[in-house]
């Protein structure tokens, strides 16, 4: 199971730090999708040695619009091995499930954000896994909690009913955010999930990388083609 997370300059914990507490609380790895403009310079291959853990190259548009979102994607993708864009409008959401270069759409019910039929079934058809973001549900309370969790239950209604691919996270910016894996089980039971559903959500990361690296390696030519004996030979 995998997290993914915001490191410093995005966030208050360095990768190193993510990567030691993530091992510690039982994560076969991180996906480090700090925004576009506040990467951390780090050597995700040496910080993945040093703690036993997968460390997965990231990155997360934050786009205000639609126009620069467009822009900013086909320069993104071959940047990290995981591109997530994060949406919070209806616009925003309809436009990243609509791309089939994204991996994630992520926070689809922040802020103005809502998610109908018609974002669901594009994410679908464009193998973009929508988030369901959890940081609202364990580190608000009240009504924004409440608020939270009602927006997740629709978005999990819809997400099985069209049967879209999905990721689960608590979107941590701090080590001090990062929750165990059984905590996050917990939480889905919540929304409406069973817990095999929520660990599937976070091995989903692990998966979206796994299928990049090997989209990007040298055996790979196109989906359902790839390098063998013969190409290296002629």
């Amino acid at each position: 199971m995998y997290e993914a997370v915001h490191a410093h300059p995005d966030g208050d914990s360095t990768v190193a730090r993510f990567a030691a507490t993530a091992a510690s609380v039982g994560y076969d790895g991180v996906v480090v999708r700090s925004r576009s403009d506040a990467r951390p310079d780090v050597d995700h291959d040496a910080v993945a040695e040093e703690y036993g853990i997968d460390v997965v190259s990231g990155v997360e548009l934050d786009a205000e619009d639609t126009s620069q979102a467009s822009g900013a994607i086909a320069n993104l993708r071959e940047q990290a091995t995981v591109l997530v864009a994060r949406g919070g409008t209806p616009e925003l959401n309809r436009f990243v499930a609509e791309s089939e270069r994204v991996d994630v759409l992520a926070g689809p019910m922040r802020g103005s954000g809502d998610v109908n039929h018609v974002v669901v079934k594009a994410a679908e058809r464009n193998a973009v896994h929508v988030e369901f973001d959890f940081s609202k549900v364990l580190r608000a309370s009240g009504g924004e909690r409440v608020q939270a969790l009602r927006g997740l239950r629709k978005l999990r209604e819809l997400v099985a009913h069209y049967d879209a691919p999905y990721v689960v996270s608590a979107d941590p910016e701090s080590h001090l955010q990062l929750r165990a894996p059984r905590e996050l089980l917990a939480v889905g039971e919540e929304v409406g999930f069973d817990r095999d559903q929520i660990r599937a959500g976070l091995e989903a990361w692990g998966d979206l990388a796994e299928r990049n690296r090997h989209r990007t390696s040298e055996e790979f030519i196109t989906s359902g083609v790839e390098r063998g004996r013969y190409e290296e030979d002629s």
